[in-house]
């Protein structure tokens, strides 16, 4: 298990904190409101890691900040794969707010793969509908256990201690053979706490 200190991280267009939430160690992450763009390099990243294939492991809980935008869904998720400059990683991410929302389509878009930087949610939604969101019961101010399995060009994306993955990704668009770092990540008007994160290299 990761230390969840300040000094295991280094934030990336974020602004981090250690913080206790129900007596656990957090790092706690909001994005920085002068990246405007959405589905940038907004996360913490962990110091020295370089993850190829492998699981990655972390509890994550969301909360919406005062000056959320409307649109604001909670977003949390990992970044891995990582370049040196945080100019190329794949990521997956939830939408807790969607989960359990009266409005079918949300529901169905309470998960999101997306690679940085040519493949955000809004071209992977237009060029391959449904492909690469998924819906998965999640909510606002609650622990969700996230975990990700990579292997070459695949991923799968566990929720909660699920037995199966709530979604699957087929093709990395990096590529089998990319690596790099992980990152805690989170979008406009996120207030996001993870704690447990554990990483295994295959």
């Amino acid at each position: 298990m990761i230390g969840m200190e300040v000094a295991n991280f280094h934030p990336v267009n974020t602004f981090i904190n250690t913080y206790k939430v129900e007596g656990k160690e957090t790092i706690r992450v909001t994005k920085d409101p002068k990246v405007t763009a959405v589905d940038e390099a907004t996360f913490a990243r962990l110091v020295g890691s370089d993850f190829k294939n492998g699981i990655i492991e972390v509890k994550v809980l969301s909360k919406l900040l005062e000056n959320a935008p409307d649109f604001a869904r909670g977003f949390i998720g990992v970044a891995f794969r990582i370049d040196e400059s945080n100019s190329k990683f794949e990521c997956i991410y939830i939408r807790p707010t969607n989960g359990r929302a009266e409005d079918q389509l949300r529901r169905n878009h309470s998960t999101q793969y997306f690679s940085y930087p040519d493949f955000k949610f809004d071209r992977l939604r237009e060029e391959s509908p449904e492909k690469y969101e998924s819906y998965a019961d999640m909510g606002l101010n609650e622990w969700i256990g996230i975990k990700i399995e990579v292997k070459g060009e695949k991923a799968k994306f566990y929720l909660n201690e699920g037995a199966h993955p709530v979604l699957v990704v087929n093709d990395l668009k990096h590529g089998a053979n990319a690596s790099g770092g992980i990152g805690l990540w989170v979008e406009v008007g996120t207030e996001g706490y993870f704690t447990d994160l554990n990483v295994e290299n295959e």
